[in-house]
């Protein structure tokens, strides 16, 4: 599958339902030496612009996706998954 094709599938949390974000909005992280997507930095939702600090993403390892479908990216995470960062 070509990045271009992934761009426009929003994520979703196969755990809760929960909509996470798009891929469009997303960063992710390559590995170079196996030519494969590591990992998908999303932005945590209603941070997009912080005043006072940096902002927070969400880390999705790669391992978590369960399905890339037509519209969709299906991944699992358990609620209590707090893999976050802070960016400045």
């Amino acid at each position: 599958m070509r990045l271009t094709e992934l761009m426009g599938k929003e994520i979703i949390n196969l755990y809760d339902g929960s909509r996470l974000g798009h891929i469009g909005d997303a960063d992710l992280i390559l590995d170079l030496a196996g030519g494969t997507i590591a990992a998908i930095i999303l932005p945590v939702k209603g941070r997009w612009l912080s005043l006072f600090g940096a902002r927070q993403e969400m880390v999705i390892p790669w391992e978590a996706v369960q399905k890339v479908g037509s519209e969709v990216v299906v991944v699992s995470l358990d609620p209590t998954y707090s893999r976050r960062r802070e960016k400045d």
